[in-house]
């Protein structure tokens, strides 16, 4: 399997550039782009992201093509299909990945609507663009690639622009509303068979102040939602039905100026769970997880960029002591960029903790059983256009 997406990575690769169908201005244009990765994960100790890492996987691609229309002077279109790999999630089963209508009024005003990606701190909207960052792994504490189908997008609409301030700079601003679909796949390790799971209701918003120092900019992002899902017990067959609210809050802070980039951002969740029968399954009360992570990257030349960060999660913030209760990731990245169209990353991970390690990709052995210190690598090559 590795060979056979490999190879046309290389043949992508050297041959890639960005394609536009049709004469530009012509109603029938469209700009298409396109990319395809290969990775491999192993890890010394503990399987994470994928069942079998601790003998090395290569269980973690992707493939993915978009189509980007301007229908009218202010009116663009656009739409990606994608697929992935990644252990037991994904096999490949291609789906409509974001779709959207965008009218600019002005500079000040624009409106999306479909399938629209969730502007989230400083990189959700670039979680599947792996030649727009150094790191294979965006920090996992803010960024958890697990998380990503319902992260990504939202299917609703948005109101978005860019304010300039004169000699104060600039604000850049977002406001959503909509719902996200989910599947109904139960995890391995869980003691529910999930029947039905919808969001009736998701909100947010993100602003950011560019400030008047060139390539320093900082704001704050937050989105509130509610699931609502229906469980059958695996042991009793009983269901019960269970609503979760969840607010998601980050504040950021980046500079990226002179081939450097810093950024900082701090996170906290909080979530609760009500149930309508707490004998099956009991309700929640409000918990608080605090996440944070610190960044830097450096163009060193045009064809390699080192970059490096510390993420920090803390699943409950009341319990933060014991190796099931925190996760500490010290990750160093090397981008080659072998021409403008092929790229290859070297990524290692120092783990201290077992927090964002699951139980059912572990043979259902608890994270508080999970060795407490562990290292992840990855390799991965991507193909663009």
């Amino acid at each position: 399997m590795f060979l056979l997406l490999v190879a046309p990575l290389l043949f992508l690769a050297s041959r890639a550039r960005a394609v536009e169908v049709g004469s530009e201005g012509d109603i029938a244009s469209v700009d298409i782009h396109a990319f395809a990765s290969q990775g491999f994960i192993a890890t010394n100790r503990n399987n994470y992201l994928d069942a079998d890492t601790t003998h090395g996987s290569f269980q973690f691609s992707e493939v993915g093509i978009n189509f980007t229309k301007t229908v009218l002077e202010r009116l663009r279109m656009g739409v990606q299909f994608f697929a992935q790999d990644l252990g037991p999630t994904g096999n490949y089963n291609a789906r409509m990945d974001w779709f959207y209508l965008d009218y600019r009024f002005s500079d000040w005003l624009g409106l999306r609507a479909g399938r629209v990606k969730i502007p989230f701190g400083l990189y959700n909207e670039i979680n599947d663009i792996d030649s727009a960052r150094i790191a294979i792994l965006l920090p996992q504490s803010v960024y958890p690639l697990s998380n990503r189908d319902f992260l990504l997008a939202q299917t609703g609409g948005e109101l978005y622009g860019y304010l300039k301030l004169g000699g104060a700079g600039a604000i850049d601003y977002h406001g959503y509303a909509g719902t996200i679909f989910f599947g109904t796949t139960s995890t391995p390790d869980s003691p529910f068979d999930v029947l039905s799971l919808n969001t009736p209701f998701l909100v947010g918003g993100r602003v950011m102040w560019e400030t008047p120092f060139e390539g320093l900019r900082m704001g704050g992002s937050v989105q509130t939602l509610r699931l609502d899902t229906r469980l059958a017990s695996k042991k009793t067959m009983k269901t019960v039905d269970a609503q979760i609210p969840a607010t998601l809050s980050v504040g950021s802070i980046e500079y990226s100026a002179h081939d450097l980039l810093l950024a900082v951002e701090y996170s906290r969740w909080f979530v609760k769970a009500d149930s309508s029968d707490a004998m099956i399954y009991p309700p929640s009360p409000l918990v608080t997880s605090e996440r944070a992570y610190a960044m830097m990257g450096y163009r060193a030349t045009k064809w390699l960029q080192p970059g490096a960060y510390y993420s920090l999660l803390f699943p409950n913030v009341d319990q933060r002591d014991g190796r099931e209760n925190v996760q500490h990731d010290v990750a160093t990245t090397l981008r080659f960029d072998i021409n403008s169209n092929w790229l290859l990353k070297l990524e290692g991970h120092y783990m201290i903790g077992t927090a964002g390690l699951s139980p059912g990709l572990n043979g259902n052995t608890p994270p508080s059983k999970l060795d407490r210190t562990w290292s992840v690598f990855l390799v991965k090559t991507t193909a663009y256009f």
